[in-house]
């Protein structure tokens, strides 16, 4: 049987991950088989960290609602506003209101004022 002659496939496939890890420093960009398990490893964060960031950014926005509604003016609980938001059917999501809540604290305070005085008048 004859001797099969890898150069261009191999070549071709070492320069692909060549290209992907050219950015990586010392021998991760240099030699190919660190090269390609820091292909694997990078492709794995990547995955893992796009849900990541979602969980993240659902943890920034609850803070950053919970920093308006804990100021003097508001003196209100998050858990409160989000379940009074969803009993009144108000279609507000986490992301809008931490970004009412940064920007533009007056609305955010007659937005949770509203959402009191409704709570009021239904309890009487």
């Amino acid at each position: 049987m004859t001797r099969v002659r890898r150069g261009y496939t191999a070549r071709r496939r070492r320069t692909k991950i060549r290209l992907f890890a050219s950015t990586f420093i010392g021998a991760h960009s240099r030699l190919t088989r660190t090269t390609t398990q820091q292909r694997m490893r990078a492709l794995v964060s990547s995955h893992r960290d796009r849900s990541r960031k979602k969980r993240d950014f659902r943890r920034l926005w609850i803070t950053r609602i919970n920093a308006g509604t804990c100021e003097d003016r508001v003196s209100y609980t998050y858990s409160r506003l989000i379940y009074n938001l969803y009993k009144r059917q108000l279609l507000l999501n986490r992301k809008i209101l931490a970004q009412i809540a940064l920007s533009n604290k007056n609305f955010f305070y007659t937005i949770s004022k509203k959402i009191i005085n409704k709570q009021a008048i239904n309890q009487v």
